[in-house]
């Protein structure tokens, strides 16, 4: 299985795409969430972008949803024939197809390839992509889900936007990768999580590996080269800030006992 960052930036982040982590092995290929900017490097970045067979949305907020306009035209321009699965919380079908029928009036009378919506909530067990997905909420302006994505073997904790709370705590346990969201460095800002915390995450869920995803883009700049010497030092576990276009292949990298280097695709593959 392997793991593609296409992005890591918060909403506003200029310089790194939309968080947005696309999974994929031999008969699977999930997209975590789909954000303003996160469509473009999903394409730029999969090695088979047509071969996308679901996508996960963890909210309804602009970053984390409203790359789906862009996805559902450029597959119909590329010439999309199979069905393509949108996973979210409920309602989730109402919102995609509003913002698709404002952003691209004429798609549902053009489209080649069907949308299947499948709604998610706690302690609900999802199939889509290749895989085993289950779900937690967190603390976040806005109701959000945690996901815990299972193949071959293998669990990857993906947080969404939001603080830690006991039932993520719960879902992360375990994981072979926890891919948490700390927008800042220690905990206090409203509705959203903190490098502190992720540690935190982290060392309780006994995950071997920690990604850092939508950080503050202030943050970002000032504070990235002593955040990532931090994280190295971290003892019993590899912890790192992703970039865009960075690939984790879990099979290896477990097999290494967390040693295994990510690959950074060249010319954007």
């Amino acid at each position: 299985m392997r793991c593609l960052f296409c992005g890591v930036g918060e909403a506003f982040d200029s310089d790194r795409p939309n968080t947005s982590i696309h999974l994929h092995g031999p008969g699977q290929s999930l997209l975590l969430d789909c954000g303003f900017t996160a469509a473009a490097a999903f394409f730029r970045f999969a090695p088979d972008p047509l071969g996308l067979a679901a996508v996960y949305i963890s909210h309804f907020h602009g970053d984390h949803f409203l790359g789906l306009p862009w996805l559902a035209v450029r597959f119909l321009e590329e010439g999309r024939s199979a069905p393509l699965t949108v996973v979210g919380q409920p309602g989730v079908a109402d919102k995609v197809w509003a913002c698709l029928d404002l952003a691209y009036p004429s798609f549902r009378g053009r489209a080649t390839f069907s949308l299947n919506f499948q709604e998610a909530e706690p302690g609900r067990e999802i199939f889509a992509g290749g895989f085993g997905l289950r779900f937690a909420r967190g603390e976040h302006s806005t109701p959000c889900l945690a996901v815990r994505a299972e193949a071959e073997g293998a669990a990857i904790f993906y947080s969404g936007d939001g603080r830690p709370t006991p039932a993520t705590r719960d879902l992360a346990q375990g994981a072979d990768l926890v891919i948490q969201e700390a927008y800042v460095l220690a905990p206090g800002h409203p509705g959203h999580g903190s490098v502190d915390e992720a540690l935190v995450l982290a060392r309780e869920a006994g995950a071997p590996r920690l990604a850092l995803v939508h950080l503050s883009r202030t943050l970002g700049v000032k504070e990235r080269a002593a955040l990532s010497a931090r994280l190295a030092a971290e003892p019993g576990m590899r912890a790192w800030l992703p970039e865009p276009g960075e690939i984790l292949e879990l099979e290896k990298d477990i097999q290494n006992n967390g040693a295994f280097p990510p690959e950074t695709p060249e010319d954007g593959k």
